[in-house]
């Protein structure tokens, strides 16, 4: 098998909560794909939730009830079911329909087309080798065929296929849910063709935009096995602190460096069932001679009464806690009941986790408080953990980094923070803990933690690679050419910056707002540095400057943030001061060089590509729409937003609705605009944003010529990519145009059915007063309709409502609401 083998075609065996979910991502990355489930006839299970278990014979468990007379109306209802899950797994909700539907009985001639089988059933292995002999003799003679699971042996699962299967088998483990959590484990067996794992690892990273781990074949892998032995040391930790489910959460989240959810609520969140199979896994597959650790596998008694109990967290309304009206209980093992949640952990631990690492671990070592002993003990216990375990489960410290960055949303991963907080210091603290037998296991911290190549680099990431206690030695990432489309990298703590990327680019000038650098010579690119990418003044006169530099030296410009996100709009808190100080002119007058600065990158004369990621919010959304180009990674956000804090867009978004309208009816045998506008006009007036690249698509934000890809990673490189072949094919900038408006009539009947939102009651005055003031925009003002005008004509008028707006005090309210909490005021 060729790394070039392309999987055209996909098919999901098991239409659970999680295979639906994952064939919804292949269709969010255009991927064709099959969902198949059992047959659903009289006397066969009719719903997604009915039992599983696909056998050679087609026999079912008893029980079963009636079914629907469709044949795979199973795997039908859980496509329907996918517009009821949160957060959404399509990125529109539309393209459910492309998912095709089929069942066990009936469709498995249906497999010979596909060329990648991911079978996603229950987590039972006589389940899944029950279905692996019903389906072999379909699977076409190149394809793959991966399971999708948890923890069970890949190994013992492929001993059932047929030998010419054997070698194309693997494991695919898929984090919940599939489209949003990068984390893709992948497993091989002593058969699989390593040709195999380097396809799906390409697959998985270019097509479906994740970052991969390859495990080793050892119960619940890499992430699973860190993250569960380290919430059940949290557990145990807690217990003996005496702290609450509350604090635990609020000290293990943001304030820990790790999901806002902490520990807990986490659990909730997987669902208690789901965590309490994990454990089993460990305890079936480990005893005290394999695992030093194993003592700590206990489920917790507290997490076995809530399953007992049927509280299995969010999907049952109630685990660990429970929505009362608008309280939160939590649920207190002692009483067993819930009762009233909210406490905070004390705020002294609070601001111990800001200091630098080095100097928040020797202060949480020393403390003396039950919270502060709790937060050492949560560190150590991790730290102790994968040094253990690190030779076990990963090739090298960086898979186990990775793994919980991406798995379990951690900002640095364990061996990096003791990396960070000085290797030996903390090493020999922990070892003091393991002596005096405060640690979870008496086994001491491998020789090589304290002697050698690690010792000597001060941890286990170097330029040369990352540590491999298996090999004895740092070993780089692996070479794949896929991995050649990342010139940035999320790079570990310690690893050595890419020379094409972003540092290791060349400098053509960098000021406290920009950086103006190139990765070749060819694009220059534009990183705006502000926090959260606002548009100051500062930054709008840098990226200005950049243009004239791209215009003169290089072959395009691509606007890139580094990381999420890519622009939250034009700088509030800086606009504010200007309007004290200068009243509405000066305003005004910043609000002209945005504008202009805007309409530069939509008629300059070098191709200007926006590379978008995460928010592209307000003037984000305005900047990126008149680039000449767009390159948005799939979970991009975009929309204007100023109506949310009383405003109007005011650098060009409100020119740009109009614009498409009149370009959009150009191409149809309806002429008449106010068909084209009103999608606009709602979307900018309602404040709505695109959940996704593909609904950004839908709402006029991104074209059909637009690039939508799946691994943020590679975005900047597909930007340069696409500016060098828009350079190559002669690029010249759009003429200017006058284009038509609707004029009043337009802007009387959008007023006419805003009066009716405000009288209803769906809508404040001062929403009223906002959107008005944005159909006045959008429409041309007061015109006869079809009257021609141009993109300066509009922006003046955009001007104007903005200032007009910009003096209201409730405009004022919900400006300053938005700065001081960061959510919108509704007056």
């Amino acid at each position: 098998m060729s790394n070039r083998f392309p999987i055209r075609k996909v098919a999901v065996l098991g239409a659970g909560v999680m295979g639906a979910q994952i064939a919804a991502h292949l269709v969010n990355v255009q991927v064709p794909v099959i969902l198949f489930d059992l047959k659903s006839v009289e006397g066969r299970p009719s719903g997604a939730d009915a039992p599983t278990r696909p056998t050679a014979s087609g026999s079912l468990p008893a029980g079963a009830h009636p079914g629907s007379g469709r044949p795979s109306a199973i795997a039908e209802r859980a496509v329907a079911n996918l517009a009821k899950l949160k957060p959404a797994p399509l990125g529109l909700a539309s393209d459910a329909e492309l998912i095709e539907t089929a069942n066990y009985d009936d469709d498995l001639k249906k497999l010979k087309g596909c060329d990648l089988i991911i079978e996603a059933i229950a987590e039972r292995m006589d389940f899944k080798r029950d279905l692996y002999a019903k389906i072999a003799p379909q699977v076409a003679k190149h394809a793959i065929l991966a399971t999708n699971t948890s923890g069970l042996s890949i190994h013992a699962l492929g001993e059932v296929l047929p030998e010419a299967l054997k070698h194309r088998f693997c494991g695919v483990h898929f984090f919940n849910p599939p489209r949003y959590m990068r984390l893709l484990e992948l497993i091989g067996t002593p058969d699989t063709d390593a040709a195999v794992l380097d396809t799906l690892e390409d697959f998985a990273i270019r097509t479906l935009g994740k970052g991969v781990v390859r495990a080793q074949d050892t119960p619940n892998f890499i992430a699973n096995r860190v993250g569960t032995a380290g919430m059940l040391a949290t557990v145990i930790e807690a217990e003996k602190a005496g702290l609450t489910l509350d604090v635990v959460d609020d000290l293990t989240g943001k304030r820990l460096g790790r999901a806002p959810s902490g520990t807990f609520r986490t659990i909730d969140v997987v669902g208690l069932d789901t965590v309490g199979h994990v454990i089993r896994t460990l305890q079936d597959n480990l005893n005290a001679d394999t695992d030093s650790f194993y003592a700590s596998y206990g489920t917790p008694a507290v997490l076995a009464k809530l399953i007992e109990l049927g509280n299995l967290g969010q999907k049952t309304g109630a685990g660990f806690y429970k929505k009362a009206g608008r309280d939160i209980l939590r649920f207190d093992a002692r009483r067993g009941d819930y009762v009233p949640s909210g406490a905070k952990a004390n705020e002294v631990y609070g601001r111990m986790l800001k200091r630098p690492a080095a100097e928040r671990l020797k202060l949480l070592q020393a403390s003396t408080g039950a919270e502060g002993r709790f937060l050492w003990a949560v560190l150590r216990n991790a730290f102790h953990y994968v040094a253990v375990h690190l030779k076990d489960i990963a090739e090298s410290a960086r898979d186990i980094d990775q793994a919980m960055r991406w798995g379990f949303a951690m900002q640095q991963g364990p061996f990096e923070l003791w990396q960070e907080a000085g290797w030996l210091e903390v090493a020999r603290l922990v070892q003091a803990d393991i002596d005096a037998g405060r640690a979870l296991s008496s086994e001491p911290l491998p020789d090589w933690v304290f002697s050698g190549p690690v010792a000597e680099a001060g941890g286990v990431h170097t330029a040369q690679g990352s540590w491999s206690a298996a090999k004895q030695r740092f070993v780089p990432r692996r070479e794949l050419p896929v991995y050649q489309r990342q010139l940035v990298p999320e790079l570990l703590l310690g690893e050595a910056p890419s020379t094409a990327g972003e540092r290791g680019g060349h400098t053509l000038f960098e000021d406290a707002t920009l950086r103006a650098w190139t990765p070749d010579g060819e694009v220059l690119v534009a990183t705006l540095k502000t926090k959260m990418r606002v548009i100051s003044p500062q930054a709008g006169e840098a990226l200005s400057r950049a243009l004239d530099l791209a215009e003169a030296e290089f072959n395009g410009l691509v606007i890139w943030p580094g990381s999420d996100p890519f622009s939250v709009g034009a700088d509030l808190e800086a606009m504010l001061p200007g309007y004290v100080a200068g009243g509405a002119d000066l305003v005004d007058a910043m609000q002209q060089e945005l504008q202009q600065l805007f309409l530069r990158l939509r008629y300059a004369q070098v191709p200007t590509v926006a590379a978008v990621r995460g928010m592209a919010l307000g003037g984000g959304c305005e900047m990126l729409v008149h680039c000449a180009k767009r390159v948005a990674a799939l979970e991009s956000y975009i929309g204007l937003v100023e109506v949310g804090v009383g405003l109007v867009p005011g650098g060009g978004g409100l020119t740009y609705i109009a614009r498409r309208a009149f370009e959009n009816a150009q191409t149809s045998t309806d002429k008449d605009l106010l068909h084209f506008l009103s999608e606009g006009f709602t979307a900018a007036a309602m404040a709505k944003v695109g959940t996704s690249a593909l609904e950004s698509r839908a709402l006029g934000y991104l074209l059909p010529s637009d690039t939508i890809v799946a691994n943020v990673d590679e975005l900047l490189y597909v930007a340069i990519a696409e500016a060098k072949a828009m350079h190559a094919a002669g690029w010249r900038a759009p003429h200017k145009r006058l284009f038509a408006v609707g004029g009043r009539d337009a802007q009387a009947t959008i007023t006419g059915q805003l009066v009716n939102l405000r009288d209803g009651g769906f809508i404040s005055q001062h929403d009223f007063d906002v959107a008005r003031l944005i159909a006045g925009v959008v429409t041309g003002g007061d015109v006869d309709p079809g009257t021609r005008v141009s993109e300066e004509y509009l922006m003046t008028l955009e001007r104007r409502a903005f200032g007009q707006l910009l003096g209201h005090p409730k405009t004022h309210a919900r400006i300053m609401g938005m700065l001081a909490t960061g959510k919108p005021v509704r007056n």
